[in-house]
């Protein structure tokens, strides 16, 4: 029989969040009450009503200063057995990055953890060992069944994610393994499991969120559906995959929206941060933006913040481990076995993608290259205990063992063993004394998150200073170190006095580490010393502080916006906009335009009238229905203002003899059928187009899937069917270009969602708007009721406009201004409507109020040629 717990992920994979149950149960059956309940509204409007500890938590805190939760695959703590087989011991996992990162944190921030336990512990001490881990070290333990531990790590996480995300596709089932949805229902509910442990701890409104790497990328998701303003931090530690690997995940869409419901997403390195961008670009269609060197992504109305800084090492710890009396005989002993020899190391775990064997063929083709070094030069590779399976791995295990063997045999001599090979779990203290001795460190990974390996061991070679008289100095002389790095790891970009290496290149391989090791002693020294000051320098301290500084800073207006989630699945998302910002309530404006006495209506075409992805443009019979009726009534003045061409305007809206149309944002207008089409400027010289035409062209052949509109007054470039990442690039380009050839032109060039456009200076829908309610004011019948609504960037000039209207004496004081997007997404109206459908609803209800009039009747406004120029 199924479990319950199964069963639920069939809700899971279809989007039903509710069917899970947000707040899980107890051992007992029972289901547990919510302790924080989340209602619409800013959170200071709560402030006034609530005290700041009306929402509870387990874990005693001080609302006066900030706390943050740290959740990661595994806590920083190590657990064992008794030896009396009664209880367990805890202790401090030292070398664990979250425990190391607490030092880069304020003194006075209180920091929580997390995670699941490296061990499995029954079910009947659970309740035990969660109460001493958060009493003694605040740690909140995550308790997996071991089934579902199995599938959600080993089956999901280290069989899709981590090969994928290392480019390493599943050809075949045997490579990579192939897609599982059975795996991705356990990850999402481990990630769901992990969320109950944070909801338990959670004070919403004064705690950030820091998750840790691939394991949890589903949480922001659960986070953000039950707390809309939660400051929620993400940092990715491994490599993140171009576009080309990621789009082959089926799941890519979830997992990079579920991303986005972060405020702050880390990675190492620039190509990581650029590769997800793409992901955002390619398959959501959003593009960043980078201003004054913060970059980010506009999401729904929020900013989510893009950071990029690699990682460094805990200088403390390094540094307590040179003080360690072991450390010194075992330095001693490790000269005296390579006396004479010169030690080229090589530290890394037992994976397929960390290279060792690429490492080995190097160094056996610099003995063949330079004979001098036989008898001279010794590769040290240590190789820690791998901690996945698979037969990839075994046969890269038999691939480093035969290579060894190889090289030894045909290299060794007596006394000299070209090759030592450690394949062991090596103590800190002896890989420190490894690093002291060895003259060069080479890392041939072909892709790693970041490694950390050269910075220790820069580090060692800095050595400690002198204990005081009596004590000679660590390193005599000058500090030298040496480093051959791939350039597809992270920490390569942070080492510019390394050796940069395609580990794939055995030949230039081999060059490097023969040249790392032949130069010169004040050449070493300077390389070393560069290396020195950036990593003491940029330590894990320093990397936690900057991104504490940076989500601090992405999560600023959290408190001051309106934020609303909509949304089913991963397809959730939070939507922040502007507190004053609305939807439009159909009974209000419909009392408003009742009362009123002259009314003007202005109308956007494309996504407002019609839906944007909408194949045939035409308007419809109901379009054309409640455009008339609204024409009909003597009170309004209705115009559609569209960018569009006068020709397919006029064509559409033929039967509607009393409506004005405004052409190409304004350039041609006409106040009815009946009348001639006016332009906004008299005597206007196009001779800019002969000079625009070609540049144009000569993108639109250079750019497949792009196109060029020639309009009677504007030249359009559009390229949202062109590869987005080369169309947006083309388009940068593109602008610049036309803006510096029509620099003494009377022209504007602007971009616009998958647009450039060129057009006549001083033509704006906004303009539009201010000519059509001036002409009003100037016939007697000046507005007291304004209805602006359109979906896209040009329609916020009508927007901005609204707010002088009053101040300019352009309408009545008391006039009722409807400024509405189509919508819900950051804009200068004041109010938003859904989509076309709610458009139209809404201007039914406005229809139905209206005066209805014979069709003999005189047309809306009576405007002769001469009142309209």
């Amino acid at each position: 029989m199924m479990s319950r717990s199964y069963t639920n992920l069939l809700d899971l994979a279809a989007g039903n969040f509710a069917a899970l149950g947000g707040s899980g149960t107890n051992r007992s059956g029972m289901r547990r009450m919510q302790r924080v309940m989340t209602v619409p509204g800013t959170l200071s409007e709560l402030d006034d009503e609530e005290p700041a500890n009306s929402v509870t938590s387990d874990v005693p805190s001080s609302l006066a200063t900030d706390r943050i939760l740290i959740v990661a695959n595994q806590l920083p703590v190590r657990a064992r057995r008794r030896p009396d087989g009664r209880g367990w011991s805890f202790a401090w996992d030292e070398d664990s990055l979250l425990l190391q990162l607490k030092d880069g944190l304020p003194d006075d921030m209180e920091v929580l953890y997390i995670g699941s336990l490296k061990v499995d512990v029954d079910p009947t001490e659970q309740d035990d060992v969660a109460q001493a881990l958060l009493e003694r070290f605040k740690c909140v333990p995550a308790f997996l069944p071991p089934d579902l531990h199995e599938r959600y790590y080993q089956g999901f996480c280290k069989q899709h994610l981590w090969p994928l995300f290392h480019y390493m596709l599943p050809f075949s089932a045997h490579h990579g393994g192939r897609f599982d949805r059975g795996l991705w229902e356990s990850y999402v509910l481990a990630n769901k499991l992990f969320f109950q442990k944070v909801v338990e701890v959670i004070n919403p409104e004064d705690d950030y969120v820091w998750i840790h790497d691939y394991h949890l990328m589903a949480l922001p998701t659960f986070l953000r559906r039950r707390f809309n303003r939660l400051r929620i931090g993400f940092f990715l530690h491994s490599p993140f995959p171009s576009s080309e690997i990621y789009r082959t995940l089926p799941v890519r869409e979830e997992i990079l929206k579920a991303l986005l419901n972060c405020d702050l997403i880390g990675f190492h390195t620039f190509d990581y941060a650029r590769h997800f961008l793409s992901c955002c670009s390619r398959m959501l269609g959003i593009e960043y933006q980078s201003k004054r060197g913060y970059i980010g992504l506009d999401y729904f109305g929020r900013t989510v913040g893009i950071k990029i800084m690699p990682v460094g090492i805990h200088m403390g710890q390094v540094q307590s481990v040179l003080h360690l009396p072991d450390r010194e005989w075992r330095v001693a002993e490790l000269r005296q076995q390579f006396e004479g020899q010169t030690v080229l190391l090589g530290v890394d775990d037992m994976d397929i993608f960390k290279g060792i064997n690429l490492k080995l063929l190097a160094f056996e083709q610099m003995l063949r290259m330079h004979p001098k070094w036989l008898g001279r030069a010794v590769l040290v590779q240590i190789a820690n205990p791998a901690r996945g399976r698979g037969r990839d791995l075994d046969e890269v295990q038999a691939e480093i063992k035969e290579s060894c063997k190889r090289i030894n045999d045909e290299f060794g001599q007596d006394g000299y063993k070209p090759v030592v090979f450690i394949d062991r779990d090596v103590s800190s203290v002896e890989r420190i004394a490894f690093y002291t001795v060895a003259e060069c460190v080479v890392v041939t990974a072909v892709r790693d998150g970041m490694n950390l390996t050269p910075y220790e061991y820069i580090v060692c070679r800095q050595g400690i200073p002198s204990l005081g008289s009596g004590s000679e100095s660590e390193v005599d002389g000058p500090r030298r170190s040496m480093l051959v790095v791939s350039e597809f790891i992270g920490c390569s970009p942070s080492l510019s006095g390394a050796i940069r290496v395609n580990p794939w290149n055995i030949e230039s391989t081999a060059e490097a580490m023969n040249e790392a090791v032949s130069l010169s002693d004040a050449e070493k020294q300077l390389r070393h010393e560069k290396h020195y000051r950036y990593v003491s320098t940029h330590d894990v301290a320093y990397w936690a502080r900057s991104y504490l500084q940076d989500l601090e800073r992405s999560c600023k207006d959290h408190f001051r916006r309106t934020c609303w989630g909509i949304g089913l699945g991963f397809g959730f998302r939070v939507v922040a906009l502007d507190p004053n910002f609305r939807k439009l309530n159909v009974d209000s404006i419909v009392a408003a335009y009742e009362a009123s006495k002259n009314r003007a209506i202005l109308l956007d075409y494309d996504g407002t009238l019609v839906p944007q992805v909408a194949i045939n443009k035409t308007p419809s019979a109901t379009v054309v229905r409640i455009v008339n009726e609204l024409c009909v009534d003597k009170k309004n003045v209705v115009f559609v203002v569209s960018g569009r061409g006068r020709n397919s305007l006029e064509k559409w809206f033929n039967p509607c003899p009393r409506l004005g149309i405004a052409a190409e944002h304004g350039y041609f207008m006409r106040w009815n059928r009946d009348v001639s089409w006016e332009m906004s400027m008299q005597n206007c010289d196009f001779g800019w187009m002969q000079m625009a035409e070609p540049v144009m062209q000569l993108y639109t052949e250079s750019t497949d899937g792009s196109a060029m509109e020639t309009k009677e007054s504007a030249l359009v470039w559009h390229h949202q069917d062109a590869d987005p990442g080369f169309g947006s690039s083309q388009a940068k380009e593109m602008l610049d270009h036309l803006e510096s050839v029509l620099a003494n032109e009377p022209v504007s060039v602007k971009s616009g969602q998958f647009i450039v456009e060129v057009k006549p200076q001083g033509v704006s829908k906004g303009l539009v708007a201010e000519r059509i309610l001036t002409t009003m004011k100037e016939q007697g019948r000046q507005a007291d009721f304004v209805l602006c609504i359109g979906d896209d960037r040009s329609d916020e000039d009508m927007f901005e406009n609204l707010a002088d209207l009053v101040k300019r004496g352009l309408v009545s004081p008391n006039t009722s201004l409807f400024g509405c997007t189509v919508g819900q997404k950051p804009s200068k109206a004041k109010y938003y409507l859904d989509d076309t459908n709610d458009v139209l609803s809404m201007l039914n209800a406005l229809a139905d109020a209206s005066e209805q009039f014979d069709s003999d009747d005189d047309l809306g406004l009576s405007l002769d040629k001469a009142s309209i120029s």
